[in-house]
């Protein structure tokens, strides 16, 4: 069975990798899976790995508005969602937006932003549209926000809460290239230039279409349902965490699921779709136990993951 749209989002995968972004294939299909799954992606590494040029390929190569927000200490909130300027000749007020309003809006840094604008910003990432000054603006549709976190240990930084972490659909980081593959990258020199001529392979409104046929055809059963139950339930009650998942972790998981179903080419979700991306969706949610807070989420859901049972059909 051929799935809607299945053979472009794959050839999408395919040229991005291939082409202009090798050795980040593994980003390249969680940002995809983010997208076609209405969430967002979060990108935890160090600078100069290629996090910009992944933004900016992909919304080349779908079509989509491109918004950059490089986050500041001084950044303000309505540096993000755009203001009300006066417009001396029509004596009135009109609203200027801000970067908040494209497709695929890259947040650089955001933990160098200040608490406030940081709300500010994943308000309207929850809520897809821009309240100011008592008028509602709906932002576009689709709607991406890949946003880049540097280590906390780096200097200037204001770590997200929990609770806005939450917003996130996915996290994960890019990681050096294989040594050969980097080889090539630093004789070959950057692909920025080469970005800013790709060309798009599928439209907006077919994006919007995949996403659709994703949310309403690709069927979750009561064995795989029962499953992803299992998994938050026990993280909840893991002895190193001292608040699990939520249930909206588990919509999103679910959501994550049926996309990564979807590009295997079924119309069902199996426990090993799950599995593949049940570690960046769901372990930046998790909050350890003061005692344990220097291991790594990333394993400990992963522990956790190990030791449930795999249903079987």
């Amino acid at each position: 069975m051929e799935l809607y749209q299945r053979k472009e989002i794959l050839n999408v995968i395919e040229v991005l990798s291939g082409r202009y972004l090798q050795g980040k294939v593994r980003a390249i299909r969680l940002a995809i899976i983010s997208l076609l799954s209405g969430g967002h992606l979060l990108l935890e590494d160090i600078p100069g790995l290629g996090k910009t040029s992944l933004a900016l390929a992909l919304s080349g190569i779908l079509d989509l508005d491109f918004g950059r927000i490089q986050c500041t200490s001084d950044l303000l909130p309505s540096d993000i969602t755009g203001l009300s300027i006066f417009d001396r000749q029509k004596n009135q007020f009109h609203f200027v937006k801000g970067p908040i309003f494209n497709n695929l809006v890259l947040v650089d840094e955001v933990n160098r932003a200040m608490p406030k604008t940081q709300s500010a910003m994943l308000e309207a990432m929850e809520e897809r549209r821009v309240t100011v000054e008592g008028v509602t603006y709906t932002l576009p549709e689709p709607f991406l926000v890949i946003a880049t976190q540097n280590p906390t240990e780096q200097v200037g930084t204001f770590p997200l809460p929990e609770s806005q972490l939450d917003r996130f659909l996915m996290t994960t980081g890019i990681g050096y290239p294989p040594p050969e593959l980097e080889k090539q990258i630093i004789q070959r020199g950057s692909v920025r230039e080469e970005l800013e001529t790709i060309q798009p392979l599928l439209t907006r409104d077919q994006i919007l279409e995949t996403s659709r046929f994703i949310r309403e055809n690709i069927k979750l059963g009561r064995l795989v349902t029962d499953y992803i139950y299992t998994v938050i339930e026990r993280s909840r009650f893991h002895p190193q965490v001292l608040s699990g998942i939520s249930t909206r972790g588990g919509l999103s998981l679910a959501a994550a699921a049926r996309a990564e179903a979807y590009l295997e080419g079924r119309d069902y979700i199996v426990p090993e779709d799950v599995q593949r991306v049940a570690t960046p969706v769901v372990a930046h949610r998790l909050i350890l136990r003061p005692e344990f807070q220097t291991l790594r989420k990333e394993e400990v859901f992963q522990s956790l993951l190990a030791d449930i049972p795999v249903p079987m059909a």
